[in-house]
């Protein structure tokens, strides 16, 4: 067989799998969901060396150590973050208004993952997914479909030892790009998760279902004259060396308050990078990109090697090229999105000229995503955050670990909104909450005395398990048991009159 058709073939049986699957998971109670999601997390957690060599081997990107963390911190990490997370039933009440909001599974996600992080994103995106009540159908990257497929695999035999149905993690082995549209674009697909270059995500907008797609970067770092210098610089080396480069937050450009240039500069080469002359510079733009988009070829490598390829001799500790620019768009090419320890480097007379510059930089290919601010002045660094194109607006903390989550309070996540400015239908660090459906119980607060003494008995909501409906075979417990001397309505949810205690039915 073809394999664009037998890729398509076997996406259309992975979603019929995933269909069954989510036909049980929709039926699970909160602990149950959260049963199958600790154990997820900690497979994957004692994997996460092994799939990050895995995910080295077959890319030839970035490096073991940094990958190995991101796993870490998209399995243990992350479900710390969620354990918590009401996913089931009421998950939220407005006594005063009388407001219940209850979540429901979107239904089967299909999950693009990018050739950059494909071991973490695969095993994020089956557990949001889970924990949500949604079977997940993963697509990976034509370049690393072994070490997705393998992330995979963990999260779906660690799904079935704790109770969860076959088919609700799946993963295409045959991935070509016509399976990955048939994943998007099939009848039982019901939401999109889609991370990686322009092409799949505008794929992932057009194909006529509900997506959160998510844009490029182009983060830019500004250092203002009130900021720690030795700390902000020691931040971005590290951000640059951490996979080199391969996290879409990612600092690609650095701009200096024009006082501090000089102590920025020396603390950079103490760092070991490297500033390349004009000369260089015309040399390496044409490697690093290729007509208006990066080169994949230096994506995710040591600075090092990147010089190599452009026949620049530098010293093999280099932590990161530095290209000194004072405009921003095509004809600087370096001031794009590159992946790699490849920084543009800008000094402006002021926080104003850096607030412009930065917003310049964003809407060169990164409005919406992150930008960083290293400075001590509040003033400054809320004129940034009230100002600048970005959702997320990082400070003194390093764009790639600080952007998902790790070194900041933002929600642990490897798909980044961009908000409309960046044109995703999201700003947020996508989550499992984002991948439910919100039905709202409201009731007649003017006209009803009854409703403002209406209570839910907050037992069985913590417990609560929705029924089975047609076509459901259930999760394999039985009905959630009632308090006694009470009763229990349709829908799971035990209703009281508080002042005569008599049971109400929905």
């Amino acid at each position: 067989m073809d394999r664009d058709l037998q890729s398509v073939q076997e996406a259309r049986d992975l979603i019929r799998k995933a269909e069954q699957a989510q036909q049980q998971l929709r039926h699970f109670s909160q602990k149950q969901v959260d049963q199958v999601c600790s154990a997820v997390a900690e497979a994957g957690f004692r994997e996460a060396e092994r799939l990050a060599r895995l995910a080295v081997e077959e890319t030839r990107m970035g490096r073991v150590e940094s990958k190995k963390i991101k796993n870490e911190f998209c399995t243990r990490d992350l479900w710390a973050a969620m354990r918590d997370l009401k996913t089931v039933g009421v998950i939220r009440r407005e006594d005063r208004r009388m407001v219940y909001e209850i979540a429901e599974p979107m239904g089967v996600v299909a999950a693009i993952i990018p050739t950059t992080n494909p071991t973490s994103t695969a095993l994020f995106k089956a557990l949001i997914s889970l924990k949500s009540r949604n079977a997940v159908v993963i697509s990976p990257h034509p370049r690393a479909v072994e070490c997705t497929f393998e992330s995979a695999r963990v999260a779906h035999e660690a799904a079935l030892r704790a109770g969860a149905p076959e088919g609700c993690v799946a993963c295409l082995r045959v991935a070509t790009l016509e399976g990955a549209q048939e994943i998007m674009r099939n009848r039982g697909t019901a939401v999109i998760l889609s991370t990686g270059g322009e092409g799949i995500v505008r794929a992932a907008y057009s194909s006529g279902k509900p997506a959160y797609g998510v844009g490029p970067g182009n983060a830019p770092a500004y250092i203002d004259r009130s900021a720690d210098v030795r700390h902000a610089v020691e931040c971005i080396v590290e951000s640059q060396i951490f996979d080199y480069g391969t996290v879409c937050a990612s600092e690609q450009s650095i701009v200096v308050d024009a006082p501090v240039a000089e102590e920025v500069r020396a603390e950079f080469r103490r760092r070991k990078a490297y500033f390349v002359t004009p000369e260089e510079k015309r040399r390496l733009e044409p490697v690093v990109v290729k007509g208006d988009l990066m080169n994949p070829d230096v994506v995710g490598q040591p600075a090092s090697k990147i010089a190599r390829l452009c026949g620049l001799e530098v010293p093999e500790e280099t932590s990161v090229l530095m290209v000194e620019m004072k405009k921003v768009g095509r004809e600087e090419p370096c001031s794009r999105e590159i992946l790699a320890p490849v920084l543009g480097f800008y000094v402006e007379e002021d926080w104003k000229a850096g607030c412009e510059r930065c917003i310049e930089i964003l809407r060169f290919g990164g409005m919406g995503h992150t930008l960083v601010v290293h400075a001590r002045d509040p003033q400054v660094i809320m004129e940034f955050a009230l100002k600048k194109p970005a959702y997320r607006l990082l400070v003194n903390t390093q764009a790639t670990l600080g952007a998902i989550g790790a070194t900041t309070g933002l929600f642990p996540s490897m798909s980044l909104g961009c908000g409309t400015s960046g044109n995703n239908i999201s700003a947020d660090n996508i989550g499992p909450l984002n991948l439910v459906n919100i039905k709202r119980l409201a009731f007649d607060v003017a006209g009803d005395p009854w409703a403002g003494q209406m209570k839910v008995d907050e037992a069985l909501v913590s417990d609560y398990r929705p029924f089975e409906g047609e076509g459901g075979t259930g999760g394999g417990a039985g009905p959630t048991q009632a308090s006694p001397g009470s009763s229990r309505d349709e829908g799971g949810v035990l209703l009281y009159n508080g002042r005569e205690r008599s049971v109400r039915t929905l």
